[in-house]
């Protein structure tokens, strides 16, 4: 099994909520590590794959927004430092994989599939290969203990439940 790690530079954490029924608003998180182990990466299905993303990193482009999901209303970054995915199956062939695991959200731990396309291997001009992923998955926001929460005067709310979190990453072989 060969080891991988993930090219921050290259690769991006990102989420996307509904905002008052009308909306959406995207955010990122900034700062993660990655452990991937594999046979051999263009075939997923032997992968090992693990992420621990700092909940302090999230960007949203607002400081307000970002202060108040770190606060206790949302993540409570200072208690729960830390949101971390480990892989526990991995189906599919070529391009298309199901990678199922463990997604754990301010101590609450529930099993979770991204759909992941496999975009291929490259060599970068320091003659290093390089693999490109995507994936998507959708989770209910309040299944994690993200309940915080404000009615609003024409019906709805100012927060949807549903997060649609999407990965774009470039793995290099473990130096």
């Amino acid at each position: 099994m060969a080891k991988y790690t993930v090219d921050n530079s290259h690769s991006h954490i990102g989420f996307q909520v509904k905002h008052m029924m009308v909306s959406k608003v995207k955010g990122s998180f900034e700062e993660y590590t990655a452990e991937v182990e594999a046979a051999d990466l263009a075939d997923l299905t032997t992968a090992k794959i693990g992420f621990t993303i700092d909940v302090a990193s999230i960007n949203t482009k607002s400081d307000d927004r970002d202060n108040h999901l770190k606060s206790p209303d949302f993540f409570d970054a200072e208690k729960y430092e830390t949101i971390k995915f480990h892989s526990t199956s991995i189906t599919g062939a070529e391009s298309d994989y199901e990678v199922t695991g463990d997604l754990t959200i301010k101590d609450v731990t529930k099993p979770v599939t991204f759909d992941v396309t496999y975009n291929g291997k490259g060599t970068n001009p320091w003659g290093v290969e390089v693999y490109g992923f995507e994936g998507e998955t959708t989770i209910n926001r309040e299944d994690f203990g993200l309940t915080w929460n404000a009615a609003l005067e024409t019906g709805g709310v100012l927060v949807g439940k549903d997060i649609k979190i999407n990965l774009e990453l470039e793995l290099n072989p473990q130096a």
